[in-house]
């Protein structure tokens, strides 16, 4: 890579994309026999000419460097894309620049100088792909877990491959290695998760303001992405949309109905039942479209607008619930 090369890493699947940069810098390690010159920057948060004066400086103590821009989908402004491009289409030697988003395109100003074959989008893995990902993880941990149990862990954990390694490897600390139960699962998860968008919801399916502002600043003070806090929201509301569906088809629902809608475990199902006292389906479609909106407007309103826009974001969501 000693010409320089220029990356674009999109996509919501977390996990898959830091394998792939973990890649690239084993790759510039051996190539270098020395680690490289590491710096990452925040779109939106660092001006764009200062990143490309950064990149057109040589490194004074290493071979190679390797250079992230995150939350790139913000760029949007004439002069920021004019700057970066320029860049894009003669890099500096021996540096690698990688441009990351969750999002599944950016500006075509930017997308256009990188070669096809430096691009890749990483999807969400599907339902059979997460399951076995569950089940290989513990495998190769000397773990036996049941179907219940990977169930329960693709309910209660965010739908990427990284919040899955981080809570799976958490659960190797206290379960025994043999048949390892949805039950235990949601115990040792309940007592041991951190703040996450699905513990977010918990709170705004009980109706409580407090504990979910609470909630949320815990989030972003983590450093947290609201776009990923959004995210997983819109899949908690999507769900529980699913969740009022079958109640409205009539009937008792059985255990198998709740599985088919990715509600096996009784700690999800109680959220959900809590929260369909809160929200009809008209409710519900107002949620996803409040967070549609509040998505454009934290990626284009700048990191410091970011916690006010949340909070506002998390007033108007408790308020659209029925009181």
């Amino acid at each position: 890579m000693a010409n320089g090369s220029c990356l674009l890493f999109l996509g919501p699947e977390i996990g898959e994309k830091q394998e792939a940069i973990e890649d690239i810098r084993r790759r510039l390690t051996r190539a270098a026999q020395a680690a490289p010159e590491e710096t990452s920057f925040y779109a939106g948060e660092t001006p764009v000419q200062d990143m490309v004066a950064v990149l057109r400086n040589r490194s004074l103590f290493a071979e190679e460097r390797l250079i992230c821009i995150k939350n790139a989908e913000v760029l949007k402004k004439k002069e920021d894309l004019e700057g970066l491009a320029a860049y894009l289409e003669s890099p500096q030697e021996h540096t690698t620049l990688i441009l990351i988003s969750e999002a599944t395109s950016l500006a075509k100003a930017l997308e256009t100088p990188i070669p096809a074959k430096n691009k890749r989008v990483f999807w969400e893995l599907f339902e059979n792909r997460k399951q076995e990902w569950v089940a290989s993880f513990f495998k190769r941990q000397g773990f036996t877990i049941s179907t219940d149990g990977i169930e329960t862990i693709l309910e209660l954990v965010e739908n990427n491959t990284d919040a899955l390694r981080r809570e799976c490897s958490r659960l190797t600390l206290f379960l025994g290695k043999e048949g390892v139960t949805g039950e235990e699962v949601e115990k040792w998860l309940s007592h041991t998760r951190e703040e996450s968008a699905f513990t977010l919801f918990s709170r705004i399916s009980a109706g409580d303001f407090a504990k979910s502002l609470a909630s949320l600043h815990t989030l972003l003070g983590a450093q947290e992405s609201p776009v990923a806090i959004l995210a997983g929201l819109a899949w908690c509301f999507r769900k529980l949309r699913d969740y009022l569906g079958l109640l409205a088809s009539g009937g008792a629902a059985s255990e198998l109905d709740f599985k088919k809608i990715g509600l096996a475990s009784p700690k999800a199902r109680k959220d959900y039942e809590r929260a369909s006292r809160r929200y009809d389906l008209l409710g519900v479609d107002t949620c996803l479209s409040l967070i549609g909106e509040y998505d454009i407007l934290v990626r284009s309103g700048g990191m410091g607008l970011e916690t006010l826009l949340m909070d506002l974001f998390l007033y108007k969501i408790m308020r659209t619930g029925r009181r």
